[in-house]
């Protein structure tokens, strides 16, 4: 069970650290994106659908742009972390 939600951590660290790199570089394309990121082109490709999908960049002529809901992730996200890890921190006491 916990083997599962590590993975799904790990994969989401991978998309916003994609999400990140499309708003400090873009517009920016998937082989320059996964130079950079030093990731295989298919994770990156994989990524962009999924937060492309959910609404946090949009695909242009010149490569993957962030969306205004990206700038809102980025003013979040330290404080929703820390909601999951107090969570997270709770459960240690099973």
């Amino acid at each position: 069970m916990l083997e599962k939600m590590k993975d799904e951590i790990e994969l989401l660290s991978r998309h916003i650290e994609v999400a990140k790199a499309v708003a400090d570089h873009e517009p920016i394309g998937i082989l320059k994106l996964a130079e950079l990121l030093d990731l295989p082109s298919h994770r990156i490709r994989y990524s962009l659908h999924v937060l492309e999908h959910l609404g946090y960049i949009r695909a242009s002529p010149e490569g993957a742009v962030a969306t205004p809901q990206t700038v809102e992730l980025f003013q979040h996200l330290n404080g929703d972390l820390d909601e999951l890890i107090q969570l997270l921190t709770a459960m240690k006491r099973y």
